[in-house]
Parts: structure tokens; sequence; C-alpha cells
């Protein structure tokens, strides 16, 4: 029926508005991964309830004792505790999954723990001599064992063991590399062999590179016990550490940069010297500092080519003298309260270098082969806007200058 059908003084039907969609339901973000509250809720039931079966196996029900016991009993029933309570809510696989990522996280805290412990241990042995600012300026010349704390220090092993690393790092550091680019760019029939020397170096006990260097240098060339002839008992302890890091960096350089300066006309070595080298420095760093470390603790070559003593001696090339590591070796072995206290402040001492060195290495090797740090990104964007804003000056300044010639 249409308007021309309906009878007069009649209104139309009202014609129904047509429905609005419906809103969509808000978006839910799906979390991948992390840790929920069943998860909290499982590792606390499976730890509380492990530890009260532990007590009472352990100590009430089987003859056994020992906190070392008592701690992996515990840790097996843990395990075993938190499979059980996770195969009632989970799939086998899921089980499996969070059961490894569980041992994979309590091995990683107790290796945390126990540097803590020790950490703390040697501070807290340590802090009596190390409080005081005499343990870094003076030596122990004049000290005797029962001197009181306030006198004496370790200054002579401090810097002995600085320039004792410092000679060290300049024999390591050219040989291992060289050797390094050696087996990764030139290789041929002796890149085996000098690889194969290298990782059996990398395994050497540190005592015979000491008495390497007494035999060769110090009894049969005649050199005296000296700082030197310790520096070189540390260059064989440190040669293959920076060998081995500087190969696998190395190779870590993409092979298109080789083929781009092959492809230029440069060299095998002009490409090593002005393409490998460069791209590798910051893993090259990381590898010098890690060897470095490793020598700065090493007691048995120090103590058989540099002797001991317990005077100052900034010579390394005369007489003999101490380091950090045979500092420590010689006083916490005495009856005295306060050179063992000398003794573990010397090691705090020590730890506090390696500490800083690990650092320096993560910070300077953090990055992969070429990549460029935030300051060598922020310089070229300035130079790029520095080249941009000189092309536009030059172009402003060309406009006028065509225009007064036409």
């Amino acid at each position: 029926m249409t308007t021309l059908d309906l009878p007069a003084g009649a209104a139309p039907a009202p014609v129904p508005a047509p429905a609005l969609p419906k809103a969509p339901p808000p978006e839910r973000k799906l979390r991948i991964g992390g840790v929920t509250r069943e998860d909290v809720l499982t590792i606390l039931g499976a730890l509380t309830g492990s530890l009260a079966l532990d007590w009472i196996l352990y100590e009430r029900v089987m003859p056994f004792s020992g906190a070392f016991g008592f701690l992996v009993c515990w840790y097996v029933l843990f395990l075993t505790g938190y499979a059980m309570l996770g195969r009632l809510q989970w799939g086998p696989l899921l089980v499996r999954e969070r059961l490894v990522a569980v041992v994979a996280w309590s091995a990683g805290l107790l290796v945390l723990a126990l540097i803590a412990d020790q950490i703390g241990y040697i501070a807290m042995r340590g802090y009596e001599a190390a409080q005081h600012l005499n343990f870094f300026t003076e030596s122990m010349e004049t000290t005797s064992a029962l001197s009181p704390i306030t006198s004496g220090g370790a200054l002579n092993a401090v810097v002995g063991s600085l320039e004792q690393l410092g000679l060290a790092t300049l024999f390591a550091v050219p040989l291992g590399i060289s050797a390094a680019v050696f087996m990764s760019e030139v290789g041929g029939r002796m890149a085996r062999p000098v690889r194969t020397l290298v990782e059996a170096m990398t395994a050497l006990p540190s005592i015979v590179a000491g008495l390497f260097v007494l035999g060769v240098v110090i009894i049969t060339l005649g050199f005296e016990k000296s700082g030197f002839a310790a520096s070189l008992a540390l260059t064989v302890m440190m040669m293959p550490i920076v060998t081995r890091a500087a190969e696998v960096v190395i190779r870590l350089v993409p092979g298109t940069l080789r083929e781009a300066s092959y492809a230029l006309g440069g060299s095998q070595w002009r490409t090593v010297w002005n393409v490998v080298l460069p791209t590798a420095r910051p893993g090259l760093v990381t590898a010098v500092v890690l060897g470095m470390a490793r020598g700065v603790g090493e007691t048995s070559p120090v103590l058989l080519t540099a002797g001991f003593t317990t005077q100052f001696n900034g010579n390394p090339f005369s007489d003999r003298q101490v380091s950090l590591p045979l500092y420590i070796w010689n006083y916490v072995k005495t009856p005295y309260p306060d050179m063992v206290a000398r003794a573990f402040a010397a090691g705090l001492t020590l730890m506090t270098v390696v500490l800083i060195l690990f650092v320096t290495a993560r910070v300077l090797g953090g990055r992969r082969p070429g990549q460029l740090t935030r300051r060598q990104r922020h310089r070229i964007d300035r130079a790029a806007r520095a080249a941009e804003a000189a092309a536009l000056d030059a172009h402003r300044t060309a406009g006028p200058a065509a225009a007064g010639v036409h």
C-alpha cells in the first residue's frame, strides 16, 4: 500500500530506523611468557611442602645430619613436588618446560649467592685493614708482624701487580692478535697446528708457565727474579686467552666487507688492517681485558719468578718485586690477626681490580662487530645535519646569483 491508498487524515506508519552495529568488545592484550600468579603459588607451595617433608625425613626418620645434605635433599624434594603440583594443572609438555626453567633459575641464583658470599666474607675480614688510608699509601718495609693495623700497607704489591700486568699485556696482546689473524685470515697448513697449540696452552697449569720461565730465563739465561720475569710468565698464561677470544671475534666480521675491500683493489693485509681489525675493535678490546683479568690473579708463576720482598720496588727490571697475589699468599698463612687482615684487604683490592676489568670488558664488548656506539651515531647525525644545512645555504645563495645573470 502506498501513501496514495491511505484514507484521508491518516498519517503514514513510521519507518523503523536501521539497527546500529554492536560495538566490538575491547581488545585484550595477550601476554606471552612472564610469571603468573599460579606459577608463584605453585613454587611457594612446593618450597613449603618440600621443606616440611625434608625436615621430617632428614631429621626425624633417617639417620642423617649436616646442612649440605639437608639442602640437597630439600632441593630434590622441591623439584619433585613442583613437578607433581604442576602436573595437576598443566600438560606434561608445559610441566617439563617450567621444570627446566626452575632448574636454570635456581642454578643462577646459587651462583649469585656463592659470589655474594665470597665477596661478603672477604670484605668483612679485610675491612679492618682497608678502612685505613695507610694500607694504600705505605709498604711493609718498616712494619713487623706485631705492628698495629695503622702501620704498613700494600702499596708495593699494588704497584708491582700493575707493572707486571702492564708488561704482560704489552707482550701478550700483539702476539695473541697476530696469531688470531693468522688462523682466521691467512690459514694454510700451519693454521691447525697453531690452533692446537693455543688450545693446549689454554689448559696449561699456571705453575708450569712459572717453571718454564724459571728454567729458561732465570736459571739458563742468568736473569734475576724480577717483575719482568713474572710478566713473561703471565704472558704465557694470557696469550692463549687473547688468541682464542680474538679469533672468535675476527670470524664474526661479515665476509661481505672483505669482498668489498678486495673489489676495490685492496690487498689482503690492507683489508685486515683497515677493514677487519677496525670492525672487530670492540671484541678485541674484550679479548684483551679478559686476558688481563686472567693474568692479574695468578700466584704460582709470580711466586717462582718474581720472588717476595717487603720493600717498595718500582723498577720491574731489577731485583725482586711483590704483587697482590703473592702478598696475599705470604701473609694469609701467618698466625697474626693484623697480618691476616692485611691479606684479606689485599684480596678485596684484587677482587675490585678484576671486577673493574670484567665490567670494562662487558661495556666495551657489548656491541656486535661494526656496530656504532651512541656517541658515534650522534656524531654522524650532527655531521649529516651540518652537511644538509650547508647544501641548503649554498642553494639559497646560488638562486639570486643565477637570477642576476639572466
